[in-house]
């Protein structure tokens, strides 16, 4: 049994909410070059030259790549031979967000209550989900999360009668909807099965992969490669000023589901799909 004092907690959700708000991932950074060199239109490549030009700045000055600094979505991979010493785990994490969103400077955004309002003034509570896996480590993932994007997402139901054609009719529309309201180009995460609680956090969890990556099934994979044609080919383009990159990467996650149901959810994040990983 290998002893984690939840301070250790504190101070890498601490970093990782300012350094996550300030430095796009690689991959990010990447696939917007790509996109640059693919468009032909005026517009859209000066709109990704601009976003472009946004991180470096962001980057450079230590300033937040967005105004939104989101609700901060924490994940937790805890090693079952890990045993936590020194207080509670969940407030060890929200002590590391409320220091790491006022050390930072950046934009508070929770609301005590989603109906009578009220801002906590620290962004707290986090949104926190553990997994409990194999091991010794503590694996975190913190990835703040906008509602510019957040709000466009979607998720449906459906009965296995509507098939694969029903699936992929339900993403497209959910992306054709979203216009330019998520700021694209965007990150498409999606999940497909498990329940209604479950294919939400699938489509969450989505966008924690590298968005350059594929999924391992050969046919969920191509078919990530078959609705990322499709999205792009739908023309919004770059903040929907039309063009051909609406979409970087859509990324697929699965699970099993009741033999009534095919539930499929569609989480979408914008140009600034920040994530940032540490193992303890």
């Amino acid at each position: 049994m290998r002893e984690i004092d939840v301070s250790r907690i504190t101070d890498a959700v601490r970093r990782m909410c300012i350094s996550a708000n300030i430095n796009l991932p690689q991959d990010m950074k990447d696939a917007l070059l790509r996109a640059r060199k693919q468009e032909d239109g005026p517009i859209a490549q000066t709109i990704l030259d601009r976003i472009m030009e946004n991180h470096a700045l962001a980057q450079s000055g230590t300033l937040p790549i967005c105004q939104d600094t989101g609700m901060a979505c924490i994940f937790l991979e805890a090693g079952q031979d890990v045993h936590f010493t020194g207080g509670s785990l969940y407030d060890a994490v929200n002590e590391g967000v409320r220091l790491g969103y006022t050390e930072g400077y950046l934009r508070k955004s929770v609301e005590r209550d989603p109906i009578r309002r009220g801002n906590t003034g620290d962004n707290t509570p986090a949104l926190i989900t553990v997994d409990i896996v194999p091991g010794d480590k503590v694996k975190l993932t913190v990835a703040p999360k906008g509602f510019g994007s957040e709000n466009m997402s979607a998720l449906k139901m459906l009965k296995p009668s509507a098939g694969l054609e029903g699936i992929k009719a339900f993403i497209l529309e959910t992306v054709e909807h979203a216009g330019p309201n998520p700021c694209p180009p965007i990150v498409v995460g999606v999940g497909i099965g498990g329940n209604f609680d479950h294919v939400a956090l699938l489509a969450k969890k989505a966008l924690l992969r590298p968005v350059d990556s594929c999924n391992p099934d050969p046919f969920y994979a191509a078919l990530e490669e078959e609705l990322l044609e499709e999205i792009n080919a739908l023309g919004i383009g770059p903040q929907g000023f039309g063009g051909r990159t609406t979409a970087l990467g859509v990324n697929i996650e699965y699970l099993p589901t009741h033999i009534a149901g095919m539930p499929c959810a569609v989480n979408i994040s914008c140009h600034v799909t920040r994530h940032e990983t540490e193992v303890i």
